[in-house]
C-alpha cells in the first residue's frame, strides 16, 4: 500500500513539475554585465527572456551625415536622460534608410560608458513591457526600450498597450526607462483616403478631424519628441557615400572617381537613402581592396 501511494505521489510531483515548466514564468533579471544591448524574446511556451546582444554595431554619431538637425535633437534628449534630467519618449518617423535606427544605435554606443542600455522589443511583445520595467526599475542604468519599424494594423493588442504606457502607466513613469520608436508611418496606423471625408469645418473656417483620424493621431502625439526624416537629395546621397567610403579607408581620389558608380547604384535600387549609400560603399571598398 505504501509503495503504491509513494508511486502515485511520485507521478503527481512529476506532473506538477511538468505543468510548472510549461506555464509562463516571471521575467528574470539577466546578468547585466554581459552586454549593453538586449532583446526581449518570447518563446512558443510563453516564457519571456532578456537575451544579450553580443555584438553591437560600431556605429558612431560622427558616421551619420546629412541629418544634423535630427541628430542634435536625439542626442540632446539622450544626454538629458543619462544625466537624470527630464527627457521625452521619442518617435522617429520618415523615409526608409535615412538613419532613424542607426541614430538610436549610435547614441547607445556614445552613452553606454555613462550607463545607457538598450532593450529591443518587438511590437507584438509590447504587452509585456510592464514586466520588463519591473526587472529594470531598481537598476542604476538608464534603459531605452527600442521598438524598430513600428506600425500597427487596426485592433492589434500592442497598439493599446503602447498607448496606455505612453499615457502615464508605471512603465512611462519609471525615471530610468524611455521608449524610442522608429516608423515609416507618421501616425503608426494605416491611413485611408475615405478618412478625409470625416473632417468637419466650423463657421470660422477651422478644420476638425473625425473620431477615426483623431484616434490615429493620438498615439504619435503621446511621444514627447517627434523627429522627422526626409529623403536625401543627390548631393546629400553622394556626401554620405563619400563619408562611408572614407570610413572604409578608400583613398580620396578613388572616392571622387566612385561618384558615377554611386549614382548608378542608387538608380538601380530606386533610392538615394543612407542605407543604399552604405551598401554601395561596402561593395566598392571590397572591390577596391581586392584590386578589381
Amino acid at each position: 500500500m505504501n509503495e503504491k501511494f509513494e508511486h502515485l505521489m511520485g507521478r503527481a510531483e512529476a506532473l506538477m513539475a511538468h505543468i510548472a515548466a510549461i506555464l509562463p514564468q516571471p521575467l528574470g533579471a539577466p546578468d547585466w554585465s554581459l552586454a549593453i544591448a538586449w532583446r526581449y524574446r518570447k518563446r512558443s511556451s510563453g516564457h519571456g527572456a532578456l537575451e544579450p546582444v553580443r555584438h553591437v554595431g560600431s556605429m558612431g554619431l560622427a558616421d551619420l551625415q546629412e541629418i544634423d538637425g535630427q541628430k542634435e535633437k536625439i542626442e540632446r534628449n539622450t544626454q538629458q536622460f543619462v544625466a537624470g534630467k527630464p527627457a521625452n519618449n521619442v518617435l522617429l518617423t520618415g523615409a526608409r534608410g535615412t538613419g532613424k535606427s542607426s541614430l538610436v544605435k549610435a547614441c547607445l554606443n556614445a552613452y553606454a560608458p555613462q550607463g545607457l542600455r538598450l532593450i529591443e522589443v518587438d511590437k507584438a511583445d509590447l504587452v509585456d513591457l510592464p514586466d520588463i520595467v519591473d526587472v529594470v526599475s531598481e537598476r542604476p542604468e538608464k534603459f531605452i526600450v527600442f521598438c524598430d519599424d513600428l506600425s500597427f494594423e487596426d485592433g492589434e493588442p500592442g497598439y493599446k498597450a503602447l498607448k496606455s504606457i505612453l499615457d502615464g502607466s508605471v512603465a512611462a513613469a519609471t525615471p530610468n526607462v524611455l521608449i524610442y520608436a522608429t516608423s515609416n508611418r507618421r501616425h503608426l496606423l494605416p491611413e485611408y483616403m475615405k478618412e478625409n471625408l470625416s473632417y468637419t469645418h466650423t463657421d470660422d473656417g477651422e478644420v476638425h478631424p473625425g473620431e477615426g483620424v483623431e484616434e490615429k493621431i493620438s498615439l504619435s502625439e503621446r511621444f514627447g519628441l517627434w523627429v522627422s526624416f526626409y529623403p536625401f537629395s543627390q548631393d546629400e546621397y553622394l556626401a554620405i557615400a563619400a563619408q562611408w567610403l572614407a570610413h572604409f579607408a578608400v583613398p580620396a581620389q578613388a572616392i571622387s572617381d566612385a561618384r558615377p558608380e554611386a549614382l548608378v547604384w542608387a538608380l538601380e535600387r530606386g533610392s538615394r537613402s543612407g542605407r543604399v549609400a552604405y551598401q554601395f560603399a561596402r561593395d566598392y571598398a571590397g572591390r577596391h581592396a581586392c584590386g578589381t
